[in-house]
């Protein structure tokens, strides 16, 4: 996304109290890896990993950690092994044969700009991450909506992600390529088009991919965004476990206002006896 020459000169007088010292830092000892247009890929896809890789382990335990388990939204469904590893293998198989090509492709092509010498403000990384975030839900909430009403976009691009009626933290990976390449040119072009500093859009990054496996976790814990975000105006998992149960509401990926003012809008149940016996779609 951005680049950086090798002569990168630091005026002392740019330096700001909180975030300059960190950007210098990258700039002095990282730039080699902070300029490479796959960065921005490395650190969504570890930032995937190390996200899903807790509630993973919470799934595979299950009733052995009950003080956890108690949070789990439909406890009559359990993923496996096999289906953790089927999600990741496509996660992993979607990035290496499409999106490192794309990007490599697109670096040829549009060579990144420099790295700016500057750090943004604290204020600067807040206001540009929501902007972003905020963006990004407006986008998603019409693309999914669109996907949804319609029967052949639904089931040639959207309907891989619908697999699993209970999601889980692997899952919020499991699309289909052209999801996924939607999603990332989103997140690639967002930043640009709100004149964000690659520090902000690297922040804005990492939120938005922790809020899309928390999403998928399939458990309603106390400190999730969802009950820490006053007025409920964040899903988190609730929301989305529903959209899975009931896949005609909740499109939007983060926050509710959207789904809220086009009526799209339903609130997480109890699990009750006819979702437990209805046939398992895993």
């Amino acid at each position: 996304m951005w680049n950086s020459s090798s002569s990168v000169l630091l005026p002392p007088g740019s330096r700001a109290l909180f975030l300059q010292p960190f950007w210098d830092h990258i700039l002095l000892h990282h730039l080699a890896l902070a300029s490479s247009p796959f960065f921005p890929l490395l650190l969504a896809f570890s930032s995937y990993v190390l996200f899903s890789l807790p509630f993973a382990v919470l799934d595979l335990l299950g009733e052995r950690t009950p003080s956890f388990h108690r949070y789990k939204i439909q406890k009559g469904r359990q993923p496996t092994t096999r289906m953790m590893a089927a999600s990741f293998a496509r996660a992993v198989y979607n990035h290496l044969v499409f999106v490192v090509p794309a990007i490599f492709i697109s670096s040829l092509v549009a060579p990144p700009p420099p790295l700016p010498v500057s750090a943004p403000t604290v204020r600067e990384v807040f206001t540009g991450s929501l902007g972003v975030l905020l963006v990004f839900d407006t986008q998603y909430y019409i693309w999914h909506l669109v996907h949804h009403r319609n029967r052949h976009l639904y089931r040639w691009v959207h309907a891989l992600h619908h697999d699993y009626v209970a999601p889980f933290s692997w899952a919020s990976e499991h699309l289909s390529v052209v999801e996924l390449m939607t999603v990332g040119f989103w997140g690639n072009l967002d930043p640009i088009l709100l004149h964000c500093h690659p520090l902000t859009a690297w922040a804005a990054a990492v939120i938005s991919i922790w809020m899309s496996v928390e999403d998928h976790i399939g458990y309603d814990l106390p400190w999730s965004l969802s009950r820490l975000v006053p007025l409920g105006l964040f899903g988190g998992a609730p929301a989305h476990d529903m959209h899975h149960q009931k896949p005609n509401s909740n499109f939007a990926p983060f926050f509710c206002h959207w789904d809220r003012i086009f009526g799209t809008a339903a609130r997480s149940e109890p699990e009750t006896d006819k979702i437990l016996r209805r046939k398992d779609n895993f």
